[in-house]
């Protein structure tokens, strides 16, 4: 009996070793920090300024000494026209991100390309990240003079109607008070040298503050 006994402690024993009488606790993934995506060309990518200088890189600086939790990721690319953008939209759904500020349609004014095109292939845009769950953030943006006073009121006039469109919040010029001060751009009249990048971050994180959260 006493051996019997003693095996069926032993079973016993056994069991409980492989199956734990309570849950045993598993480590906690640490929360996702929710993402902010720029999403534009070269503008956004931080043409002919310093790696790290960008205005995403800046926008980030910006977020952490004003207490902000959130992953800034540049997804800028020089030279992209809308249709690139559409052409990379999976890869920046695939961020998962809370916010994106889209920039684009610089590219496709320089080479005149039809303002129904540019505004379709941007709503397309819209309507895919919307769906994916993100705020968008569109960034206006304008033409040198010479692109005429037929095509630029026409150029200029996409993003604010985009903007009523989808009920997006708006930052009605990207370059303003930069693009009119030589100091502040590049010899090529067409993108931010490292000080009017900073004004750059300054205007996308006046429109954007207002849309994000402390934890």
């Amino acid at each position: 009996m006493v051996k019997k006994t003693s095996w069926m402690a032993a079973l016993a024993l056994a069991a409980a070793a492989r199956w734990p009488l309570w849950p045993q606790s598993h480590p906690v993934p640490p929360a996702r920090v929710p993402e902010i995506v720029c999403f534009g060309d070269s503008l956004t990518a931080g043409y002919g300024v310093d790696p790290g200088k960008s205005f995403p890189d800046l926008l980030q600086r910006g977020l952490d000494q004003r207490g902000y939790h959130y992953k800034v990721i540049n997804m800028g690319v020089s030279g992209e026209t809308t249709q690139d953008g559409l052409a990379r939209l999976a890869r920046v759904i695939s961020e998962h991100p809370q916010i994106v500020i889209l920039e684009l349609g610089a590219n496709d004014g320089l080479r005149g390309e039809p303002v129904s095109i540019t505004e379709g292939n941007l709503g397309r845009i819209i309507e895919a990240l919307k769906q994916a769950g993100a705020k968008v953030v569109l960034a206006g943006i304008t033409l040198p003079p010479n692109y005429g006073p037929d095509y630029i009121p026409k150029f200029n006039a996409i993003f604010p109607e985009l903007a009523k469109r989808y009920m997006l919040t708006l930052i009605p010029f990207l370059l303003a008070d930069v693009a009119t001060k030589p100091n502040l751009m590049q010899a090529d009249g067409l993108h931010p040298n490292a000080e009017g990048t900073r004004q750059v971050a300054a205007n996308v994180m006046r429109v954007l503050e207002p849309l994000l959260r402390k934890d």
